[in-house]
């Protein structure tokens, strides 16, 4: 997911394995997840993607100083996806807590460590089609 700011900014799913930088999109107010070597293309996570932060995640506290937040680790998640026209991607952290990544502090560089399993009807009726099932094998 990519929050609503983004829509207008170009986008591709994150992969894992791969390192990321946190950056503002330009044109936007909207921090974000690119690639270093390709900064104008947001990328974007499904809830669940597993990140690793190099550092202690830093975010800005809507005040001038920045907060840490004791941890290096966490998991891409939605903070009320039904509230309209807010910012709902956040990094939720071992004990609970949450950072939207909106507030994330630039530059910070964090690695796809693991993607959500996601299996929709559409992959499951193509491996079905693909795969035949012990049914409808027929012996003579």
């Amino acid at each position: 997911m990519c929050d609503y700011s983004l829509h207008a900014v170009a986008s591709r799913p994150a992969r894992v394995g791969e390192t990321l930088i946190t950056t503002t999109f330009r044109g936007t107010s909207t921090r974000g997840f690119a690639s270093e070597s390709d900064p104008a293309v947001a990328v974007c996570m499904l809830p669940g993607t597993e990140v690793a932060f190099a550092e202690e995640v830093k975010y800005d506290n809507r005040w001038i100083w920045t907060k840490a937040t004791g941890f290096r680790v966490g998991k891409f998640n939605e903070v009320d996806p039904d509230v309209r026209d807010r910012h709902h991607d956040a990094i939720e952290f071992p004990d609970g807590s949450h950072v939207l990544v909106t507030q994330l502090c630039e530059g910070q560089r964090v690695t796809v460590l693991q993607l959500p399993a996601v299996h929709t009807v559409a992959e499951r009726a193509s491996r079905a089609v693909a795969a035949p099932s012990a049914a409808s094998i027929f012996i003579d």
